[in-house]
């Protein structure tokens, strides 16, 4: 069963800053529109922070770690032992995100959910209740009770976040296994055919995409999910422990009034779930980039989102998303510091 709190509402966005924003927008020395998705984000951002200058400066990055019985499936271009080994890389400042974190001045949390580690990684958090899932092509890959220890691990990381004081946050995953995970998870919520979801993960040519996409259709009808099956039941029956602690932080994030700044393939599976189980934080979700995986866009349409960025990415780690933040810094600062023609002095556009 998952967590009482998993329902409560989410505020609505204010809508008296949003209108006021716009109202800055159409008074700014630029032809109104000009700046196109830039004027949106700073919107947008603006209605969701309750702020007459929207800011992106105070941006933390939790990153989840699990791993999935289902790579015994041979469904990954690598071995499941990379996710405890990559653990080491992230806290040792050497993987992409940390790097990017790095660049950005964002603090970076890394948290084990349910990797395959039976040793505290240093630097890494540890808030697991198992290690890896079960594999889903055999057996459901959770219990319903792991399933909702997992949410429950993605609230603790969204409030230890909170001396950050966040204006945005990011979150990443890492497993090996997981994009064989979140394609299931997808099929199964949007009613796709896994042929269409599955990309090629870690490099998968086309016959391992093709291996993936049966492995997932067996194991959907294995399990007899359906058009009508719950989240829960989804997330139990094919979830990693990252996908659904991610979940579970994007709803506790909202819940708290923090924009999520959603990453890839794997964390829009993740906001998929999180927006079924709590339809109410849908708007605080702003969506960095379409990737090349090839499920994304399916779950972006579903989600009704248009991604700021499409660069070809499919790294995962929220790589993705600490790409595009600087754009939306930028977004912010035009905003923000931009003269208004009466500040300037320049004449508006002609009635």
């Amino acid at each position: 069963m998952l967590p009482d709190w998993i329902k409560l509402d989410c505020a609505t966005p204010s809508e008296a800053h949003r209108q006021a924003a716009l109202t800055r927008q159409a008074q700014l020395t630029k032809p109104l529109g000009a700046l196109g998705r830039l004027e949106e984000v700073a919107v947008e951002l603006a209605a969701l922070q309750a702020a007459d200058r929207p800011g992106a400066d105070r941006v933390p990055v939790v990153l989840f770690a699990g791993d999935h019985g289902i790579a015994a499936q041979g469904v990954s271009a690598y071995p499941p032992e990379v996710t405890v080994q990559m653990l080491h890389n992230f806290a040792g400042g050497g993987a992409a995100i940390s790097v990017l974190a790095r660049s950005l001045g964002c603090p970076l949390e890394v948290v084990d959910v349910g990797t395959l580690a039976s040793e505290p990684v240093p630097g890494v958090v540890i808030d697991k209740q198992r290690r890896g899932t079960r594999d889903f092509s055999i057996e459901p890959a959770l219990t319903p009770e792991e399933v909702a220890f997992a949410c429950e691990a993605g609230r603790r990381a969204v409030t230890r976040q909170a001396d950050h004081a966040p204006q945005l946050v990011i979150f990443g995953e890492m497993g090996i296994g997981n994009t064989t995970s979140a394609a299931a998870i997808a099929a199964a919520l949007l009613s796709a055919a896994p042929a269409d979801i599955v990309g090629s993960g870690t490099g998968l040519d086309a016959d391992g995409r093709a291996r993936k996409a049966a492995v997932i259709a067996d194991a959907l009808t294995r399990h007899g999910l359906t058009s009508g099956s719950s989240v829960g039941d989804v997330l139990a029956a094919v979830g990693g422990l990252e996908i659904i602690a991610m979940a579970g932080a994007i709803i506790a994030a909202a819940q708290r009034r923090w924009p999520v700044l959603v990453d890839g393939f794997i964390v829009s599976v993740a906001a998929l779930a999180a927006v079924g189980l709590n339809p109410s934080c849908r708007p605080w979700l702003l969506f960095s980039h379409r990737s090349a995986e090839r499920g994304h866009a399916l779950v972006l349409e579903a989600l009704g989102a248009h991604a700021l960025i499409d660069l070809d990415l499919r790294l995962g780690e929220a790589s993705g998303a600490a790409t595009a933040l600087p754009i939306i810094r930028l977004a912010c600062a035009l905003h923000n510091g931009m003269a208004t023609f009466a500040e300037a002095a320049v004449s508006g556009r002609a009635s």
